[in-house]
């Protein structure tokens, strides 16, 4: 056997992930990206969970998870506003939220201070594998594979706080062939976006490229193949699939 050299490249470097930006040639380079379980009491509620006692709780998918679906992924053969059923599962569900883009990082973040560390906002799905996620639960098992699965987390291009602000209230909604699914608002999170930051740096150091997913509002439900899907946060952007 012949030894490995500690300094030669197993693998080509990765490309790195990154969404577009409104009206700016520059882009977001991906670093992590975080998920909050059950922020909206109706949703909550939905999956038959009490949603006064929960304090917030994070999950994570793979930055490569997520792309901008009106770019598709070119390099993996799909196509804008494609997005591929994955494999492994019969009930793959939608959930429209609002995505913050950290811009300055940092740890123990005040409630007061968070909105700083926001560098600005997105509309994206995560996508979910519902079977394997409920079989997960009961086994109490993690859930990594029932979100953190290839194309899991169709994005819009990200819009800069600095230049639309830090919105508290909009309309989260989505539509699968024309029928309303999703109709909340981001007022009805049960955490804040200054809150949900501040909380998720007492786990971890946030750093510029972190992404942080901020739960949805009831009606989540199944897609399928073929299915036509549109959805968005007002004022912040709007995204459309064909699930293929």
């Amino acid at each position: 056997m012949h030894p490995i050299n500690p300094l030669s490249a197993v693998s080509s470097p990765p490309t790195a992930p990154s969404l577009p930006i409104i009206d700016s040639d520059d882009r977001y380079y991906l670093r992590r990206v975080f998920c909050v379980g059950r922020n909206y009491a109706d949703h909550a509620r939905e999956l038959g969970n009490d949603p006064d006692r929960e304090p917030p709780f994070f999950f994570a998918k793979p930055a490569d998870a997520v792309f901008a679906v009106d770019e598709g992924v070119p390099e993996f053969g799909i196509a804008p506003h494609k997005v591929p059923y994955p494999p492994q599962t019969a009930n793959l569900h939608y959930e429209m939220e609002l995505v913050v883009a950290i811009g300055a990082g940092g740890s123990d973040i005040t409630v007061a201070d968070a909105l700083s560390h926001v560098w600005g906002y997105g509309a994206g799905i995560d996508l979910t594998r519902r079977d394997l996620q409920d079989e997960a639960k009961a086994l109490k098992r993690p859930w990594d594979l029932s979100k953190g699965f290839d194309f899991s987390g169709p994005c819009t291009p990200l819009v800069a706080a600095a230049r639309i602000g830090h919105p508290a209230a909009g309309t989260v909604w989505l539509s699968v062939d024309g029928d309303s699914r999703q109709h909340g608002d981001l007022a009805d999170q049960i955490w804040s976006v200054p809150e949900v930051v501040a909380s998720l740096s007492r786990f971890v150091t946030l750093r510029p490229g972190d992404l942080i997913f901020t739960g949805t509002p009831a009606g989540v439900g199944a897609i399928v193949a073929g299915n036509e899907v549109r959805g968005g946060v007002d004022g912040i952007g709007e995204l459309s699939f064909r699930v293929v």
